[in-house]
């Protein structure tokens, strides 16, 4: 049965109910995929104007984000060249891959087994991790974080550690043996790689190196283990609905890709390279750099692939109570600021009181002239 055939013969049915059932299951959708089924849930279908989306065009030109080479980082000659290929590439795909950045082979891969090591645990294991409360924070397993407030759910599973600020980390005893030493190493590299990029972004603006810093960005850390299992009907759903981050974020996927990033109208695949890191600038730096850089839309595709994509996401940001605007040193009469001062807090307000979205809470700091 072709996809639309299918969805104009889905009847009318009980979002919430499913909703709810799905929740108190605990199972995520690697617990529906293991259970074989071999059709997706209704409530993980998604509208055909989404769908159409997902078909490959017949024939284009073969686009790939920006890949930039670090080895020459601690060559006093060639950082300015570095700024430059990092500038370029945040102002035009807000995307970037980046290799021989400094993280062990061993690292990325033992991070990579260890978040697939625990969503292969018997779902009553995970479970016991189960939470869906934004304010409990610490350690958590879940599907959907948006799940309420989406109109649609989308096919994968989260494993969630709070490191930073002290009142959200995660306890010792919470985080699962299983994973436990390589979510550490994950955040200790991520982290050194996360400071050198952005001072070269800051650089890349013109300001200090150490501008990001100093404002907070090693304030709120995250690290993220996302599973996206074998999907029966990938053509129906997606892995991760489009979206723009908020923060700065460091990822790591396998080699089951998956991951697409929207440049000029086009959805392209970010091809997993061997040993490669994904850069992403978020919304929070476009505003800080005033458009100079910006941050893009991003959606992860379902698969019938039986081997699960499986990535490592270390996001940045900054703490609840900071404020943030265009930095005054880049401003000028000729470019004034195009967004207005605002808090981490409202952008939280704004960004839990809905699904992921796009750009939403730039569209509303966005000084009208």
């Amino acid at each position: 049965m072709a996809a639309t055939d299918q969805i104009a013969a889905t009847p009318t049915y009980d979002l919430a109910k499913e909703f709810k059932e799905f929740e108190e299951s605990k199972m995520g959708v690697k617990g529906l995929a293991e259970s074989g089924i071999t059709s997706i849930p209704n409530m993980f279908i998604h509208p055909p104007e989404v769908l159409s989306t997902l078909k490959k065009p017949t024939s284009h030109t073969k686009k790939a984000i920006p890949l930039i080479d670090l080895s020459n980082l601690n060559v006093p000659t060639k950082r300015q060249q570095l700024v430059e290929q990092i500038r370029e590439a945040t102002s035009s795909w807000g995307f970037f891959q980046v290799i021989n950045h400094g993280v062990p082979l061993s690292v990325l891969n033992e991070i990579i087994d260890a978040i697939k090591a625990f969503h292969d645990q018997p779902h009553e294991v995970k479970a016991k991790l189960y939470n869906r409360d934004n304010d409990k924070q610490g350690v958590m397993y879940q599907s959907n974080y948006d799940l309420y407030r989406a109109k649609v759910a989308t096919w994968h599973d989260s494993l969630t550690i709070w490191t930073a600020p002290e009142e959200k980390r995660g306890k010792e005893e919470d985080i699962p043996e299983i994973c436990k030493k390589e979510m550490a190493a994950w955040e200790s590299h991520s982290s050194k790689v996360a400071e050198i990029l952005l001072e070269l972004l800051s650089e890349g603006l013109g300001a200090e190196a150490e501008r990001f810093k100093k404002l907070g960005f090693f304030d709120a850390r995250l690290l993220v283990g996302h599973c996206y299992p074998y999907c029966p009907q990938p053509d129906l759903t997606v892995g991760l609905k489009p979206h723009t981050d908020s923060g700065f974020t460091v990822l790591l996927q396998n080699q089951v890709g998956g991951l697409q990033v929207k440049h000029c109208d086009e959805w392209v695949d970010v091809e997993p390279i061997p040993g490669a890191l994904t850069i992403n600038i978020g919304d929070i730096i476009q505003i800080i750099s005033n458009d100079n850089y910006v941050s893009v839309e991003h959606r992860v595709l379902a698969k019938a692939s039986k081997e699960p994509r499986i990535s490592a996401v270390a996001f940045f940001n900054m703490n609840t109570n900071a404020g943030f605007e265009p930095l005054p040193e880049i401003l000028s009469s000729d470019k004034p600021a195009i967004y207005r001062k605002s808090t981490m807090t409202e952008f939280l307000e704004s960004f839990y009181s809905k699904g992921l979205d796009s750009k939403y809470f730039l569209k509303k700091v966005k000084i009208v002239n």
